[in-house]
């Protein structure tokens, strides 16, 4: 069998070098010289584990028991733990720190499933950004378009699996920092529950926000991930006590019997006209014709703004006191304005926050899925800082999770799927969401409008 594992999924990939088909070793060179081939041009990896992964790769070719995921190659974004490696979480004062003594759990689940770590991914910095701009590290720069961002904050997760470098990648997500890279650089993104995957070893940002996540080519690359990863953490006091749920079996099902809807209000404003005819595409695809809203969407968007520059200022205060100079500038004035937000503010955002959840949980009793954009444009220029939205100039840090950010607020899970039109270089994502702990519908959702060709993942 001759395997182009350069564009081959992670499933295609474990089933060859389980077979025998293709060596785990040929499959770690080829992406070893695919990243000293794309990597200069597109900044997402900051750190090559090259001789742990040919040291896995030689374990895996020896006869060592293949897991769901062998030999697939893999990166984290450079806030996970990777042993012997500083975890830098995207700054320059993470730099001082003592190298990682252990992987964070998740990866060391990878690991055990057969994966091959090929490194760490560029990201802004602490995770506090939509752009994949990072001022110590350097922008990643989107695959499709090199003159064009990633978005963030896992802008070097998405740039490293949309270029071939790697099958799939880790990332997190707070408000939105899967769902935009992977809309913006036209792969499928999952986050999971809030509460749903282990967070130990993984540097945070916001407590009460950070997912733990992936993106992909596939939508079943994202179930076989997803699957690798569960299991109880009792160290992570965020993780819900649940036993594993497999999804990866389930994808077949697709989406009949589902009730879908398309969110309306809130999601129908704030965008360009193409990320409205995404949702209509997907909206059509699927037979869905009922609108629904989410009552104070953007009350909630607000209040999670809120909620993350108090939490997040809280937690970096130290580092804000003894080395502001070292932070990138706009990341240190935001935290800045967080350290000054009244206690009223704050307790007023979480009193929104509980209520939303409320008004969200009812309206899951009616339908099982809704659809929304995943960004409201595609991906903006490298660099660029504002960008014409219905005839007004906005903010583009501010306004890429405009749709996201709602929906992690409450820990939805919720899948970003990529769409190209006719004519079009560049692609854009539209997000499934569905209640708590039901990753196997998003992901079915997903499955199905990949089977009908409506959402692809194209290599760059």
């Amino acid at each position: 069998m001759t395997l182009d594992v350069l564009r081959a999924l992670a499933g295609e990939i474990a089933i060859a070098v389980s077979s025998g088909q293709v060596s785990a070793r040929a499959v770690t060179d080829a992406a070893l010289a695919r990243i000293a081939t794309r990597n200069p041009q597109l900044n997402a990896f900051t750190d090559v584990t090259r001789d742990r992964a040919l040291a896995k790769a030689a374990v895996l070719d020896a006869g060592a028991a293949k897991g769901p995921l062998a030999g697939v190659p893999f990166a984290v974004k450079n806030l996970y733990d990777i042993a012997g490696l500083v975890t830098r979480a995207g700054s320059k004062i993470n730099r001082d720190n003592a190298a990682a003594g252990d992987d964070a759990l998740v990866v060391e689940k990878l690991d055990a499933a057969g994966a091959v770590l090929l490194g760490a991914l560029d990201m802004d910095e602490y995770a506090y950004g939509f752009t994949g701009e990072n001022v110590h590290d350097g922008n990643s720069l989107n695959p499709h378009d090199p003159s064009r961002m990633t978005g963030g904050s896992s802008g070097g997760s998405a740039a490293a699996v949309a270029s071939g470098m790697v099958a799939f990648a880790l990332g997190s997500d707070t408000n939105g920092s899967i769902r935009v890279p992977a809309s913006l650089c036209g792969l499928f993104g999952l986050k999971p529950t809030y509460g749903r995957l282990s967070r130990s070893g993984v540097f945070p940002f916001v407590a009460s926000f950070d997912h733990v996540g992936v993106l992909a080519r596939a939508a079943a690359d994202l179930a076989s991930v997803y699957d690798a990863m569960q299991g109880r953490d009792v160290a992570d006091p965020a993780q819900a006590p649940r036993a594993a749920e497999r999804v990866l079996p389930l994808l077949g099902q697709g989406a009949s019997g589902l009730r879908i809807a398309v969110a309306g209000d809130y999601f129908r404003r704030g965008g360009r006209p193409e990320c409205f005819a995404a949702v209509d595409a997907v909206a059509a695809a699927l037979g869905a014709t009922r609108e629904v809203v989410l009552p104070a969407a953007a009350a909630a968007r607000a209040a999670a703004f809120v909620i993350t520059a108090a939490e997040g200022a809280a937690f970096h205060l130290p580092r804000l006191r003894e080395r502001p100079q070292d932070f990138d500038a706009a990341v240190r004035d935001r935290l800045f304005a967080g350290a000054m937000i009244p206690a009223e503010s704050l307790l007023r955002a979480q009193k929104l926050r509980a209520w939303f959840h409320r008004r969200v949980a009812a309206l899951f009793e009616e339908v099982d899925i809704i659809l929304t954009p995943a960004t409201p444009c595609r991906a903006p220029l490298s660099g660029q800082k504002t960008i014409e939205i219905e005839g007004t100039e906005v903010t583009v840090r501010a306004n890429l999770g405009i749709y996201t950010q709602p929906i992690s607020f409450i820990g939805l899970p919720a899948v970003t799927v990529p769409l190209w039109t006719e004519g079009e270089t560049l692609p854009i994502g539209v997000q499934i969401i569905g209640p708590p702990w039901r990753e196997d519908l998003v992901l079915r959702v997903a499955y199905e409008l990949e089977r009908k060709g409506v959402a692809r993942a194209p290599v760059a």
